[in-house]
């Protein structure tokens, strides 16, 4: 297992030297490395079991500082970059040359951010070259939002997990796309209604794709390792023995289920803290070992709601 801690110095001599560091943000934690050294980026995909087709998002501390990774910013990147950054909000741009394709998967286009969270942030700030860093789980699996997650997954393949407390947003970063006109390419801890607050015209483009032009972009993803379906598409008459089921539901309970193999989102139908406590649902549920499948549900389809019905959708299928 990792050592887990809040030594900023450790973290970025880890970091410089080319090693690999879980770091927290407001959306989930990362696995993070220096994001202009292929090598150090190839330990990403090694600890992660990641495909090399699937981009990475760069993270770095200012939207000064992401001048020095693409060739430009387009004035609407930059309204959003205003209102949004730092916070959960991940552009694509062409890039420049000094990033990696492995970076990018051999795109011409690059994921940036500005993470908000107090820890990162000043990592960010003391080093010079970008962090890149996906969720620091095993491919395809659970997005973790403390330090402990982390640790329960992948503590025996890197150097050191910054523990900054649970997360704050509890879902990836929105994508938006600046290489052809606006475009939502995933949905994620910025709500559409707040982009388009910005951007009115802006175009939404969440579709699955076996060759993502940017990351989460897959049809099946998010997964716990336990069966998982869709409320509606349940057959209960196959199940005989309903305390081997476990569900993760919006607000009320369902009957026929036990309540302690139940995870409510949220008891007051509040969509931000159901994205925050849904990767913790489905842990819960997947760890849980009297339950062999979960059923789930969606919830309304506004706000945050979309991106949590977008990560139900990726687990189930």
């Amino acid at each position: 297992m990792a050592d887990i801690g809040q030594d900023l110095g450790r973290a970025k001599d880890i970091l410089e030297r080319g090693g690999l560091v879980a770091i927290p943000t407001e959306t989930v934690y990362g696995l993070a490395a220096n994001g202009l050294n292929s090598e150090a980026v190839a330990k990403i995909f090694e600890a992660k079991q990641r495909p090399s087709f699937d981009p990475l998002i760069l993270h770095t501390s200012s939207l000064d500082r992401v001048n020095n990774i693409v060739d430009n910013i387009p004035d609407k990147a930059n309204d959003l970059a205003s209102a949004f950054w730092p916070g959960p909000l991940t552009m694509v741009m062409n890039k420049q040359e000094n990033v990696p394709d492995l970076v990018t998967s051999g795109l011409a286009s690059v994921a940036v951010r500005v993470p908000n969270h107090d820890f990162t942030k000043a990592l960010l700030e003391s080093i010079d070259f970008p962090l890149a860093a996906p969720s620091a789980n095993p491919f395809g699996y659970i997005s973790p939002v403390t330090a402990e997650h982390v640790n329960q997954q992948l503590g025996g393949r890197i150097d050191y997990i910054l523990d900054g407390g649970p997360c704050t947003v509890g879902l990836e970063s929105t994508i938006v796309s600046f290489v052809n006109d606006p475009t939502v390419l995933r949905l994620g801890g910025l709500s559409l209604e707040r982009i388009k607050n910005v951007i009115p015209s802006i175009k939404v483009n969440t579709h699955s794709s076996s060759k993502p032009t940017a990351p989460g972009m897959l049809e099946s993803h998010y997964a716990p390792k336990k069966t998982i379906e869709l409320k509606d598409q349940f057959d209960s008459n196959s199940i005989v023995d309903f305390f081997q089921i476990g569900a993760l539901v919006f607000q009320h309970y369902l009957e026929d289920i036990p309540h302690e193999n139940q995870y409510l989102l949220s008891v007051n139908g509040d969509l931000n803290e159901a994205a925050q406590r849904l990767f913790t649902g489905l842990r819960t549920l997947d760890a849980n070992p009297n339950i062999e499948t979960i059923i789930t549900e969606l919830v309304p389809e506004e706000g945050l709601g979309r991106a949590i019905n977008d990560r139900i959708k990726r687990a189930t299928a």
